[in-house]
């Protein structure tokens, strides 16, 4: 049984409508180097999808035909593993853009790639950094042996470039899931744990901490299933929506595209094979493609929502930039 047919039925979840795009939030590949429990890509070492040269060509035409595109954010798998990440993230920079680059630290280490932080940082690019926790046992349960001690060398070497340094212009954040099928803990809360540990412990510094619902798609999608927890966290976002939260979702501002070039309202629905094409609710609909529309033609679409939004509303809220309203009430600690 596939993790994500529970969520293709009827949503009662609020309809929504696009606004302009902001952002485009680019996958530019499935590979990565780690293989973690909340990975709603499913990526890992032996994924071979990858955007090809000619579709990165097209994206840079889209973002040229596309002024009110200001953000490119990249993410993966490791994005970092796409052959021409470097040379979409230099294109990007020319033409004005603020980059993301959704680091998972370890990549930092991996051979041919020693060199990175000094071109992320030669080149301003805003890092956002996993680090699902500050304690070693919980990140390496999570993200495999080792990984914890890799990230902390990895945030060190960051900052000795300048990232998260007052005035440097080097942004570095990082980002935190739950273990399990919980909510996260309130966002400023766990911030404050995030930099007294680090700091005290490792002297690390950095600018925000984004805390992010696991959502029950893909690899995590199926670990619940297996457990038999899938519907009982289905219940529990359901039951902690919040309506105050729907008007900042990312899905109203951000457009996801996926390594083949073909357009997402965000990254959950493109794992969840829901193309923006189809967003009228008319099923089998072409997809969109970049080389076939602009960004401003997208403006005022209807956007495709499925039971799994209720992830990116529950509690506090969760987006790409963290928790989007007020913080509930719970322990800060990213043990749970």
């Amino acid at each position: 049984m596939h993790a994500t047919l529970p969520l293709l039925a009827i949503s009662t979840f609020p309809a929504l409508r696009r606004r302009s795009v902001e952002t485009l939030q680019v996958n530019l590949g499935y590979r990565c180097n780690q293989s973690c429990l909340h990975c709603h890509v499913n990526a890992g070492p032996q994924r071979k999808e990858e955007m090809t040269v000619e579709t990165i060509d097209a994206l840079l035409v889209f973002i040229a035909a596309s002024p009110e595109v200001t953000v490119l954010d990249l993410t993966g798998g490791a994005p970092e593993l796409n052959r021409h990440f470097r040379r979409l993230v230099v294109a990007a920079r020319q033409r004005g853009l603020r980059v993301i680059d959704r680091c998972n630290l370890t990549i930092l280490e991996e051979p041919g790639h020693e060199d990175l932080a000094d071109f992320l940082a030669e080149h301003g690019v805003e890092v956002v950094a996993s680090l699902p926790c500050y304690l070693e046992e919980n990140v390496d349960r999570q993200r495999g042996k080792g990984t914890f001690d890799a990230s902390i060398r990895g945030l060190q070497r960051l900052n000795a470039l300048g990232y998260a340094a007052p005035d440097s212009g080097l942004i570095l954040n990082l980002v935190f899931n739950p273990q399990g099928p919980t909510l996260p803990p309130p966002q400023e809360a766990l911030a404050a744990a995030y930099r007294e540990h680090l700091g005290q412990h490792f002297g690390i510094v950095f600018n925000e901490l984004f805390t992010l619902s696991n959502m029950p798609i893909q690899r995590f999608g199926s670990m619940l299933i297996s457990k038999g927890q899938f519907n009982s966290y289905m219940q529990l976002l359901r039951g902690a929506h919040r309506d105050d939260n729907v008007e900042q979702v990312m899905c109203r501002n951000l457009l996801s595209i996926d390594w083949q070039g073909y357009l997402y309202d965000c990254d959950f629905n493109q794992q969840l094979g829901l193309p923006l094409g189809e967003a009228e609710g008319k099923p089998g609909q072409p997809r969109l493609h970049i080389t076939e529309v602009s960004a401003a033609a997208l403006e005022g679409r209807a956007i495709r929502v499925a039971d799994h939004c209720y992830g990116c509303t529950a509690g506090q809220g969760s987006s790409c930039g963290g928790a989007l309203g007020e913080e509930v009430a719970a322990a800060p600690t990213c043990g749970s």
